[in-house]
Formats: structure tokens, C-alpha cells, sequence
């Protein structure tokens, strides 16, 4: 988006090629960025292995993207953005700690199952 808009200042864009700002529209990117600090608070509060407790936290953040999206006319996040979101809690996680793989199949999931209960995104 930042490329865009110097290309738009410089003028070597043209303001009919300039469609990222209405994709992504300031409110999404700074409620996204909120829900996702937020996370990465309940993950680093996470003191120990509990399956739970992680699982409440990855709820937590699906259940507020969730909302974002629907405040964005349920188009806030397309399909590399959804992956991309799901990378992030992928790699928050193992950032703090937690072995997502055993979490996974403690829980008898994929990988790619780990947001499915809550996410409508």
C-alpha cells in the first residue's frame, strides 16, 4: 500500500491502477493489527503446555477477525490474507512455545484446521 501511494505522489501510477486502499482500507488494516498485538499478549501470557488455553486464544483472535471482516462488508480478507492469517497464529504460537504440531494432533486437527471451529473468514 505504501508503494502505491508514493507511485500515486510521483505520478507514475495512475489513480485508476490505484485499487489498494480500497481493498484495504485503513480501518481493516489498523483493527487487523490491534487483533493481532492482542494475540500475541494471550499467547505470551501463556505460561505452560495447556491445550485450552491456547485453543481460547486462537479462538479469541479468529472471533475478533471475524468481526473486522464483517465490518468490512465480509470482503476485508481474501484468500492470501486468510492464509496469511493463519500463517501468523501458526507462527505466534511456535514463537512462544507451543509445539503446534502435538497440539494439532492432540486435538485430532491438520495444520490447517487450527482456526476452523470459529472462523467464518
Amino acid at each position: 500500500m505504501d508503494e502505491e501511494v508514493r507511485e500515486l505522489a510521483a505520478g507514475t501510477r495512475a489513480p485508476s491502477g490505484a485499487f489498494l486502499s480500497e481493498l484495504f482500507p485503513e480501518s481493516l488494516m489498523l483493527a487487523t493489527d490491534e487483533a493481532l498485538r492482542e494475540f500475541e499478549l494471550d499467547v505470551d501470557a501463556l505460561r505452560d503446555q495447556d491445550d485450552e488455553q491456547a485453543f481460547e486464544a486462537i479462538k479469541r483472535v479468529v472471533v475478533v477477525l471475524n468481526e473486522i471482516n464483517e465490518d468490512h462488508d465480509g470482503a476485508g480478507y481474501e484468500t492470501e490474507e486468510r492464509e496469511q492469517l493463519c500463517l501468523y497464529i501458526d507462527q505466534t504460537l511456535t514463537e512462544h512455545g507451543i509445539d503446534v504440531p502435538a497440539l494439532e494432533a492432540r486435538r485430532g486437527i491438520s495444520r490447517t484446521e487450527i482456526t476452523d471451529d470459529w472462523r467464518d473468514w
